[in-house]
């Protein structure tokens, strides 16, 4: 079975290199819950301003926030559309991967001896020859 999905290639790469930090899941999570400004959400992290708006760089290239301008401030929102395009995605693989394993319990649910699959043992004969009695 192969996942098909209506992101490319590229944006895949995106969505999963952004959610592959903490950070960036929890600027997620806060962007998700409510608007925030790039400045409110530096606050709350032990890091500089810049390495935010970074961490938000990221997060936007992969179409997960939207960021716009407000008089001097940037805010930032996440996208639903996104987010669901992303959640779809996972969902895919998750069916994927639980088919695999509905398949491997069936095959081991079967009796010994009823699998088609095939041996290399050399099949042994039913005479016994006992030469030199």
């Amino acid at each position: 079975m192969v996942v098909r999905n209506e992101l490319s290639d590229e944006q895949i790469d995106r969505v999963f290199h952004a959610l592959a930090a903490a950070t960036r899941r929890d600027i997620l999570r806060r962007a998700i819950e409510d608007e925030h400004s790039v400045s409110t959400l530096a606050r709350d992290y032990e890091m500089s301003f810049a390495a935010v708006q970074k961490h938000v760089a990221v997060l936007e290239a992969a179409g997960l926030i939207i960021k716009r301008a407000e008089g001097r401030e940037r805010l930032v929102r996440a996208d639903p559309a996104m987010i669901a395009r992303a959640r779809a995605l996972l969902a895919r693989y998750e069916e994927l991967w639980r088919s695999r394993i509905d398949r491997l319990d069936a095959l081991l649910a079967e009796p010994a001896g009823t699998t088609d699959i095939p041996t290399t043992e050399e099949p042994k004969n039913d005479r016994t020859t006992n030469e030199g009695e």
